[in-house]
Formats: C-alpha cells, structure tokens, sequence
C-alpha cells in the first residue's frame, strides 16, 4: 500500500489529502503532520472568523492579475481549478457561499467552522488520518528510493510527500525539505497596513472612503481606505503592501504615500466644481458644505483645515490659492509612512519555493522527485485572503492528482 505523508494542517494540505486518499482509494493510505496542537488554524481566524473562501473571479485570466507572485505562471493551475470549482467542491458538500460587494466570498452561515467542519469531514471519510503536536525534523532518502521522514514523534516511510507548511517566515516551514537541497525565496511579509502619525486623520478612526487611489514610485494601487488607530488599512492599503512587498522592505516601510481621495476626476474637472459649488453656495461656509458626497464631512473638514482655509471662510470668499492647496490635499496629498502592522498580525508572505523549481503541472519539485509543494509554501501570495485560500484549494488539488497518478 502507497503511503502519502502530508506536513502541515492547514487548508492547503487538507485539501490535497481529502483528493489524494479519494483518488487512491484503498490503494493507499494519506497521513497528516501538523506541529501544532490543531488544525485548519487559519482557516478558523481568516476574514474575522468568517473565513473568505475565494473571490469571485470568472476566468482564470482575471484571477491571476491578483497575484504579485504567481501572476501569469498561474494560468494553467486556475484553469485546471478556478472559483467556480471551489464553489461547486463545497456547494456538493451542502456549502452554499455569498459574494459581497467586492468580490469576497463567505459561506452563507458567516462562520469559518462551516468550512472547517466540512473538510475534517470530507477528509475523515476519505480515510484520511492526522497528528498534531507532531513535527517534521528533516526528510531523507533511502537508498531505495523511497522517502524518511523524520518527525517528533519517530520515523516514517513514504512514497510521495507533499509539503504545506505555510508562509516561510517560520524556518519551520523550510525545514523538511532544506535537507534535501531545496532553496528558498527569502520571506518578507505581504498584505499589512501601514502606520502613520499625521494631524489629517486625527479622530477619524473607522472612517472608510469607498475608492481612493494610493501610490508610493511606481507602485499604485485603487480601493476602499480605512482610517484606523495607527494609520491607514483596507483593501487599497492591501493592494498596495502585496504589489510592494519587496520595494517596501527595502526601505524599512518609510516611505510617502501619495493618496488621491478622488480618483475619478481630474485637476481641472476638480477646478471647476469649486467655481461651481462658489456660484451654488455663495454665503455657505466651506466646511460646512462639500461638493463631493463620497468624502465623509469630518475628512473633508480636516482636508479644509490641513488647506489654511478658515472654519468661518464662504465660498463666495475662496481664495486662488485655497483652491489649489484644497486640490492638492484632494487629489496628491502626501502621507509619512512611519511602519508597517505588527508581524503577528500578518497573514501573508511572499517568498517561499521558487516557482521555477516547481512543475507546475504536478507540484512537484523538478530537484527532488516525489516530493510536492502547495500553498503558501511556494512563492505565490495573493493581494487578499480569498486569493490565497484559492491559490491552496488550486495547489492543492492539482498535487492530490499528481500524487495519485504516481507510479
């Protein structure tokens, strides 16, 4: 009988093992190790408890411009394993998942245990064991062939080994297979938020504007901001972070952050609002009435304020030059960027096993024959969770199928 060893708990290596066993059937036997003392850890924390199991993309095409890392490498995978086979695997599984209005996709019972419930069953009756508290030292290879691996908990033998350690900024994640040879892309953290101390958003906690378009060089970025205690976050802030994982690291997340709270207009399209609301307001004092209703009234007194405009200035009354600086802060206003989130509130890193050293048709390492990569493991990471779990389901599967195959 074909043992299959599958090291890491998480949603990538379930996944794999629940298809493995399915596919091999009685003819062999698939084994989780996970180090820690549960499973699925992620799965249960992801999307605030709710889990966000993919996103709602139509082609494959269109999920890949979402990967920084990844991105066209990922073509024929998403083919082979899209969201819509995400959402067909679960739907059969009684699972029904809601798209909200930006593409994110929760389970209709807005609770992560739906999804670990639905795998710990599929993987039980698939015939698929686990341990926990049970970590892998190192993997060797027999003069045979076949595989050791060497855990905590004593030694095991295997045909195929599929790795899914998670993101590689725990060396536990390496080291199974850096015995073996296998080389790493060094980890940097991807999906943060960064911290900034600036007057303009002073008492604005939770404020959100819905499209705001953020820049740092060349890297730019478009969604909802959120104004929180220490600085800025949404999925434009995200966006940006993933984008920039490695420029962003190399100047220790100190940069300036251009941040444009009307990027559907232009600086003469802008211009001739403010001649306009002048004509229409009159005696209306500026602070009190804004020509733009997506800029919430506390944002737009603080950007009138950050402008020298006087509380008690009219319309009527509006400077040349208030109406240039008001359209800077509008259109180019410039953020200190002291930081990032702290560490253990990361969920990503890019970084991980070169996808160059992967056959992305199977998963399997082109250096180290039997032995496969899925998840965050590999160098791919997503600009949101949803991505990411649905670059795990895709790896995932894509490496079960393989394995199963194995002569």
């Amino acid at each position: 009988m074909r043992e299959v060893i599958v090291i890491g708990g998480g949603a990538a290596g379930f996944f794999a093992a629940i298809h493995c066993a399915e596919l091999m059937g009685s003819a062999g036997r698939v084994r989780i190790l996970e180090k820690g003392p549960d499973l699925l850890t992620k799965v249960r924390i992801s999307g605030g408890g709710r889990c966000n199991v993919t996103h709602a993309c139509e082609t494959a095409r269109e999920l890949v411009s979402y990967y920084p890392r990844g991105h066209k490498s990922l073509m024929g995978t998403f083919s082979r394993w899209g969201t819509q086979h995400t959402i067909d695997w679960f739907a059969q599984r009684g699972v029904e998942l809601k798209t909200e209005s930006d593409g994110r996709m929760f389970p209709i019972t807005d609770s992560s245990h739906t999804i670990i419930e639905t795998l710990m069953t599929a993987a039980q009756e698939a015939g698929v064991t686990w341990q926990t508290r049970c970590g892998v030292d190192f993997i060797e290879r027999r003069g045979d062939g076949a595989l050791t691996v060497v855990t905590s908990d004593g030694d095991i033998t295997a045909d195929a080994v599929l790795v899914a350690t998670g993101g590689v900024r725990s060396k536990d994640a390496m080291r199974p297979t850096e015995s073996l040879g296998q080389a790493f892309d060094s980890a940097v953290p991807s999906l943060f938020t960064f911290k900034l101390n600036d007057p303009r958003l002073d008492g604005l906690q939770g404020l959100s504007v819905e499209n705001v378009k953020v820049k740092t060089g060349k890297l730019e970025a478009s969604g909802p901001l959120l104004v929180t205690h220490w600085g800025v976050s949404g999925p434009g802030i995200l966006k940006l972070s993933a984008w920039g994982a490695r420029q962003l690291a190399e100047v220790d997340y100190c940069f300036t952050l251009q941040v444009n709270w009307l990027p559907h207009i232009n600086e003469q399209e802008l211009k001739q609002a403010f001649l306009k609301t002048r004509t229409e307001y009159g005696k209306r004092r500026i602070i009190n009435e804004r020509p733009f209703s997506e800029i919430p009234k506390r944002l737009w007194a603080s950007l009138c304020a950050a402008s020298g405009i006087p509380e008690d200035t009219q319309w009527s009354s509006i400077s040349k030059a208030h109406m240039t600086a008001l359209s800077r802060e509008l259109l180019n206003g410039q953020y200190q960027v002291e930081g990032k989130s702290l560490n253990k509130d990361e969920f990503v890193t890019c970084g991980g096993v070169p996808l160059k050293s992967v056959n992305l048709k199977t998963m399997e390492s082109k250096d180290i024959p039997g032995i496969y990569y899925a998840g965050e493991v590999l160098d791919i990471d997503g600009v949101t969770g949803g991505y990411n779990f649905q670059a795990a389901w895709a790896t995932g599967r894509i490496a079960a199928e393989a394995i199963a195959k194995r002569d």
